[in-house]
């Protein structure tokens, strides 16, 4: 009799929850992939340790099945990556531990590509930052801010889109490509709070850059960076909501990061 009571009530525990349970819904609308391939012709910094690919197995196993694996080996910064605030703030949050809020959240995407086409030195200024909220708004505080140079047009020719396609301490001196200004990012910093910044080139700072102000100041507030983001052309300037998850590296001050946006319809 216990036994039957017993699944009488489980019957109808499953019932009810059942009955209680709805759907989590996702927005709909296109996804965008921001992330390039890693590979032979992957970009990184000219004194990085390039993407390496060894095949290990590829073919049928001696007991007839199909088995294929690699190793591979990268330095943390190239390609689609993240900069944890630990890369040029002492004591800043390794990529390990950037929270998950600090990664996901709604954008807005900056386009300066006119003046940074014609400019391989363009640094982004406080002026194209309040001239974009003139037309679209106030940035909001605590969202994720984009800038679009188009450079990303070029990609994974190294020298139209950073300059140069020599490696080394020398090659460091011909870098040209644009960034944004150390004034820029204290004036977000200050003023608008941003959760993470993220630019269409190799480095948030400017080709020429010999401090990297813009990486200190940004990363000393332990805000991350996003760099070589692919397809920012397909992103409106507002509504898009991003998705960057980087290689979980813990004590890393970077690793490869694969960021995707949900355009909304």
């Amino acid at each position: 009799m216990k036994t039957k009571l017993f699944f009488v009530g489980m019957v109808l525990l499953a019932f009810f929850v059942l009955g209680c349970y709805k759907q989590v819904s996702f927005p709909t609308g296109k996804w965008v992939d921001l992330s390039y391939n890693y590979s032979p012709e992957t970009i990184f910094w000219p004194t990085a340790e390039r993407f390496k690919l060894e095949v290990v197995a590829a073919g049928i196993t001696d007991k007839g099945y199909y088995y294929a694996a690699n190793r591979y080996s990268a330095s943390e910064h190239g390609g689609t990556h993240i900069d944890a605030p630990i890369h040029f703030a002492q004591g800043g949050r390794t990529v390990e531990q950037i929270p998950l809020e600090q990664l996901i959240g709604p954008a807005v995407v900056i386009d300066v590509s006119e003046k940074a086409l014609a400019n391989r030195d363009y640094l982004i200024s406080v002026d194209d930052i309040i001239t974009w909220e003139v037309e679209h708004g106030l940035i909001a505080k605590d969202v994720i801010v984009l800038f679009h140079t188009g450079y990303g047009r070029y990609w994974p020719d190294p020298i139209r889109y950073m300059g140069t396609d020599q490696r080394g301490l020398e090659a460091i001196a011909e870098l040209h490509f644009p960034g944004l200004s150390p004034e820029a990012a204290r004036w977000l910093v200050d003023n608008r709070s941003p959760r993470a910044l993220g630019i269409d080139t190799p480095s948030i700072d400017y080709g020429q850059s010999q401090m990297f102000e813009s990486h200190q100041i940004l990363m000393g507030e332990n805000i991350p960076a996003f760099e070589n983001i692919a397809n920012m052309n397909q992103l409106p300037e507002t509504g898009t909501l991003i998705i960057a998850l980087p290689m979980k590296i813990k004590g890393g001050s970077g690793g490869p990061l694969r960021i995707i946006a949900l355009v909304p319809e």
